[in-house]
């Protein structure tokens, strides 16, 4: 995902979210409605969201240091967690707590033109939002499909809007529901249940949001189309004859560190091995171009340790349990 493309998707969801923020305080002023409280405190929370993914790429673009000498990349999923906590406790769980105090003192809503016109405005302000952040995420969602776009996406931003865009337009529905119902019956009842209905969805989108940036936040590898093009590009059939074993990180959104380490041959000179990790670090770069960090390492080929397979769960480099002297030992291909 480009920075863009995420950029210009929230700044578009702030504008709505501000906006209805304000709208829907005020109909709550003039109806008493404690749905309207839940979707204007819920808008809040996606606007302040927003500025924390606003904030979360500003600060990810700062230069390496010695203190941090990968960078801050992962500063974009530090701040898209922090918008799940906000959702969760500010928007889910106020909202959870109006509507079971509008359920056990309901009472009348009044001025319900208020309610219902804000709740139209809303919704249209939303869905072109939503539209926004569809749009962008169509750009680099390829083939894949929203549930794997939203599980597999490296850039945060995309998913953090998709979803809370999604939610909203869903709370604002149940609040139409619970305005609705509770003017259609007089019974304030149906406002409260409205408004837990909502608290409850934004929970639940909360958690979904808190475990996929978790994911992100324990480093996940390159995506399988990406390591891929690293294989190929790191062999040239000639020097590098394979990989006995390779890792790749996000160490941010679009920035991908890959460590290996590369087969060569026993009577290959030292200048040999050299130039050919710095043509293949060349290859790695241009088929991957957010491989940004590389570090090949080479090694002597075992025809033997390659025939027994390799131990993708063993930490690299750790020491070989066989014999040193024995086939496959030092040069095992699980390293």
């Amino acid at each position: 995902m480009s920075a863009s493309g995420g950029t210009k998707a929230i700044v578009a969801a702030l504008v709505a979210n501000l906006s209805i923020a304000v709208a829907k305080f005020v109909a709550f002023l003039f109806s008493g409605s404690s749905s309207m409280l839940a979707e204007s405190v819920h808008s809040l929370a996606d606007s302040g969201n927003q500025g924390l993914l606003l904030l979360g790429g500003k600060k990810a673009k700062r230069e390496a240091t010695p203190q941090h000498p990968f960078g801050y990349g992962r500063e974009r999923y530090i701040y898209a967690f922090l918008v799940s906590i906000v959702l969760f406790s500010v928007g889910g769980m106020f909202a959870v707590y109006e509507g079971y105090e509008k359920i056990k003192d309901p009472h009348e809503i009044t001025a319900w033109y208020w309610p219902v016109g804000v709740l139209v405005f809303a919704i249209i302000a939303e869905i072109f939002s939503f539209r926004t952040a569809i749009k962008e995420s169509n750009q680099t969602r390829g083939d894949r499909s929203w549930t794997e776009f939203v599980r597999r996406s490296k850039a945060p931003e995309l998913p953090v809007v998709l979803l809370e865009d999604l939610g909203a337009l869903v709370g604002l529905i149940l609040a139409l529901g619970g305005v609705g119902l509770a003017l259609a019956t007089g019974n304030g009842v149906w406002d409260g249940i409205g408004t837990l209905c909502i608290g409850i969805l934004l929970i639940v989108i909360a958690i979904i949001l808190a475990a996929e940036t978790k994911s992100l936040l324990l480093g996940e590898s390159a995506g399988l189309e990406e390591v891929e093009k690293i294989k190929a590009a790191v062999v040239d059939g000639d020097t590098v004859t394979g990989i006995i074993h390779m890792r790749t990180l996000h160490l941010g959104p679009e920035e991908l560190l890959v460590a290996a380490k590369i087969a060569v041959q026993h009577d290959d000179t030292a200048v040999e091995i050299a130039n050919a990790i710095n043509a293949a670090e060349n290859r790695i770069r241009e088929a991957v171009p957010i491989a940004r960090v590389i570090y090949l390492e080479p090694d002597i080929f075992n025809a033997e340790a390659a025939a027994a397979g390799a131990n993708p769960g063993k930490t690299p480099g750790a020491p070989a349990r066989q014999d040193p002297g024995a086939p496959g030992g030092p040069k095992d291909l699980g390293h």
